[in-house]
């Protein structure tokens, strides 16, 4: 209130203080003026005059919107009358207010008054209702019923709110084509809605303008936008089947063949669900036929899937109907209101009852079935028998049986086996009895699981000639007929400081109780030397002593399954250092690998050396004889013996062989066929018998004992020649594991006391009963050699 009291004593003027003037004369006083947007002039026009009672001149000046700050230049104000003017239009939808600052101040620029402005935008109708989107799109299906919302659109006035000019309405503008039996409404929110029946044969698209107008007092102002309506094609017409085509016949035991098509018409639109005909079948009790839609002609098409049986049925009688995939539907208008939906009257699809509306179209159909020759049908289809093993041939089996349900063909029909993978069967055509052909074997490949599987036909004289087929499962049950074995017959032992030892593993392919686990013996003298532990199982351990030494060992291996039966398994045994020879096992194990191809090997380098002993006697031999060149050690040679003169001197002197040479059954051998030189030169064998002592030994041991004569029986050379050949054999082996050992380096840094290694020499025996019979063509040789006392 004070302050009031002092802002009226300084527009009267009687104030004393000039300063306490100044302090009340720089108070705000606020004044308004209306600006209208848009206005058309001419300018500037003159909005009002800003009142300062002074009884001294004073100077008005404004700032602020509308002069200094945006939009520039709208409003002046005179300096001298305060008369405030508008030099252009403004418009309201981008300020509604326009806000400054009035500054009055006296002849000596000293401020009088500061006052703030305020200038209001009066609103005038110059904004339609506009919609978002120019075009508006949406399908609808035909049977949609009446009253449905299809679309909804929405308009917006930038014009002052809730005033007539942001205020409007929708309506419809134009609808083409024009529907015959529908018409298109706006509601007050703008959802798009018909009354009647929409008909896709009428317009398949509607193209409906929407309007927005709003309540302008002084002008009305409106804007527009499209809406296309597609129609979605209605099932409104049903199919009907115009014809059929196919023999309408099947022969029996067919399936996969078409013996009908049916023919329809529809006039909706083609490829739609309104179109698509889908076909129902009504008398297929046996569930033998199909009926599908051809995609392309909408034809029906009936398919045999099941065979059908002419003796139990003749022909078929079936009933085909046909509808679409889409409901049917029909729409017709009763009566048109001013206001509200029409009267329709409607059936099927969305605006009617379910079901409503005429029956599919109906076509009844008689298929014949044709009769053919049918094969014969065991009446068992799995038959099953048991057998032992071994039982005799012509034992019985089983008897199968099959009967021919043909009644216009041929009945007559053979027995045979179809598939009997060992040939174990036999079966007579005529009763089907069925016997065994060999004796059977459970352990043989052509068994699972103790059953063995053999195919039965049973074939018919027809033309052509009907099979039908039933499966036999003999079940083979288990006789001792085997005997336990070795699962391999070579083994490794190293030599080691006390007892060693090697895995061996029994085999049987009996079952149960004629199989494991076995019972392992040793046989022949193997007290201190061999044993087996433990004596039971299907795995045992093979010990070496330590008096046994290096080398390949014969060792005889009892092994009995539970029942008693037992077999004698030979097993060599390679005996090695294998810490001399680290790769003793690894190279045993190979040799076994690669048997198949040594054997091979050897095969071959028989074959060459055959044909090359061919090709020595054919160069060498001749009819008359001449004396052989042995270059054998001093000593130890045998007597020229292709002469008939004595020699000079039949002894041979008693000393161990200093050198290994060719043995001596081999050079009588080549005595017989070519010069011995030739042979010697194709046929190498000193480098082989270089590294084994022992048989340079048992040959100079022949030789002192019973072989002064220089010569063999045919009997008693073949023996030899293949006691020798079995001896290379089983030795072949364990040459290959030989490698030089080294015991002391030359030089003065050797160790004199250097301990060699022991030579072990392999136990075997000479059977001097072949020197027992040389022959009578050597009886005069030897009274030449040796006089008789």
């Amino acid at each position: 209130m004070v302050w009031l009291a002092l802002l009226c004593c300084a527009l009267l003027g009687v104030t004393s203080s000039s300063e306490l003037l100044i302090r009340r004369r720089r108070s705000w006083i606020i004044d308004s003026f209306t600006l209208e947007e848009g206005h058309p002039g001419p300018f500037p026009y003159e909005l009002g005059k800003i009142k300062v009672e002074r009884s001294y001149q004073i100077t008005f000046e404004i700032f602020g919107m509308g002069v200094d700050e945006h939009p520039e230049g709208v409003l002046t104000i005179d300096s001298t009358t305060g008369i405030l003017s508008a030099h252009k239009s403004v418009d309201y939808e981008e300020l509604k207010t326009l806000k400054l600052k009035l500054l009055a101040s006296k002849d000596d620029k000293t401020l009088d008054t500061k006052l703030g402005i305020e200038i209001t935008i009066l609103d005038i109708n110059d904004n339609p209702p506009r919609f978002p989107n120019d075009l508006y799109e949406v399908t609808v299906e035909e049977a949609v019923a009446q009253g449905t919302n299809l679309l909804s659109v929405l308009a917006n006035d930038r014009d002052q709110p809730e005033t007539p000019n942001s205020t409007f309405h929708y309506e419809i503008g134009t609808v083409s084509p024009k529907p015959p039996n529908a018409e298109f409404v706006m509601g007050l929110s703008g959802q798009l809605s018909f009354r009647g029946c929409l008909d896709y044969e009428a317009g398949d698209v509607y193209k409906v303008l929407l309007v927005a107008k709003d309540h302008g007092e002084v002008v009305s102002l409106s804007s527009t936008t499209t809406a296309l309506i597609h129609i979605q094609d209605g099932n409104n017409h049903l199919p009907v089947i115009t014809g059929k085509t196919g023999t309408m016949t099947v022969k029996e035991g067919d399936t996969g063949v078409v013996p009908l098509r049916l023919h329809v018409a529809d006039r909706d639109l083609e490829h739609t669900p309104a179109w698509n005909a889908k076909y129902t079948m009504e008398g297929d009790t046996g569930g033998n036929f199909k009926v599908e839609t051809d995609p392309i002609t909408n034809d029906g098409i009936l398919t045999v899937i099941k065979p059908l049986d002419f003796e139990e049925v003749t022909e078929r009688e079936l009933l085909f109907s046909v509808e679409n995939e889409m409901p049917y539907y029909s729409c017709k208008v009763k009566a048109r209101p001013t206001s509200g939906l029409w009267e329709v009257d409607t059936s099927g699809g969305t605006a009617g009852p379910v079901g409503a509306g005429p029956k599919p179209d109906s076509l009844r159909v008689t298929i014949q079935v044709e009769d053919t020759n049918d094969p014969p049908t065991f009446t068992v289809l799995v038959h099953e028998a048991g057998l032992e093993e071994n039982v005799a041939i012509g034992t019985y089996v089983q008897t199968v049986t099959a009967v021919d349900p043909d009644s216009s063909h041929a009945r007559d029909f053979v027995y045979e086996i179809g598939k009997d993978p060992g040939d174990w069967l036999n079966v007579d055509p005529h009763t089907g009895v069925i016997t065994t052909a060999k004796r059977p074997d459970r352990e043989s490949p052509h068994v699972v699981d103790n059953i063995y599987t053999a195919i039965l036909h049973a074939v018919d004289s027809g033309e052509p000639p009907m099979t039908g087929t039933a499966t036999l499962l003999l079940h083979v049950f288990d006789q001792n007929d085997n005997t336990p074995t070795l699962s391999v017959n070579n083994v490794v032992v190293c030599i080691g400081d006390g007892p060693t030892s090697t895995n061996l593993t029994a085999l049987d392919p009996d079952d149960v109780p004629f199989g494991g686990p076995f019972t392992f013996e040793l046989l022949g003298e193997v007290e201190g030397k061999w044993s087996v532990d433990p004596s039971h199982g299907y795995k045992v351990n093979l010990v070496k002593e330590t008096i046994v030494h290096s080398g390949i060992h014969m060792v005889e291996l009892k092994i009995s399954d539970l029942q008693g039966a037992f077999a004698v398994n030979n097993l060599s045994v390679t005996v090695c250092d294998c810490t001399a020879t680290p790769s003793c096992r690894e190279r045993r194990a190979s040799s076994s690998t690669v048997g198949f191809g040594a054997a091979g090997i050897l095969f071959f380098a028989l074959l060459v050396l055959m044909i090359t002993l061919m090709l020595s006697f054919l160069m060498t031999c001749k009819k008359d004889f001449t004396f052989l060149k042995t270059d054998l050690p001093n000593g130890n040679s045998l007597l020229s013996s292709n002469i008939e003169i004595p020699g000079t001197d039949c002894k041979i002197p008693i000393k161990p062989p200093t050198k290994s040479y060719l043995p001596y059954h081999f050079s009588e051998i080549m005595q017989r066929t070519c010069s011995f030189k030739a042979v010697e030169e194709s046929f190498h064998y000193q480098d082989y018998w270089e590294h084994n002592q022992r048989q340079s030994t048992l040959m100079y041991e022949y030789q002192e004992g019973s072989a002064k004569s220089g010569f063999l029986s045919d009997g008693g050379l073949l023996k030899l020649l293949q006691q020798r050949m079995d001896y290379v054999q089983a030795t072949e082996d364990d040459l290959n594991d030989y490698y030089p050992h080294l015991y002391a380096d030359e030089g003065d840094d050797a160790d004199p006391h250097y301990d060699l290694e022991k030579i072990y020499i392999l136990e075997a025996v000479f059977d001097h009963g072949h020197l027992d019979d040389l022959g009578p063509r050597f009886k005069k040789l030897a009274s030449v050699c040796t006089p008789a006392q």
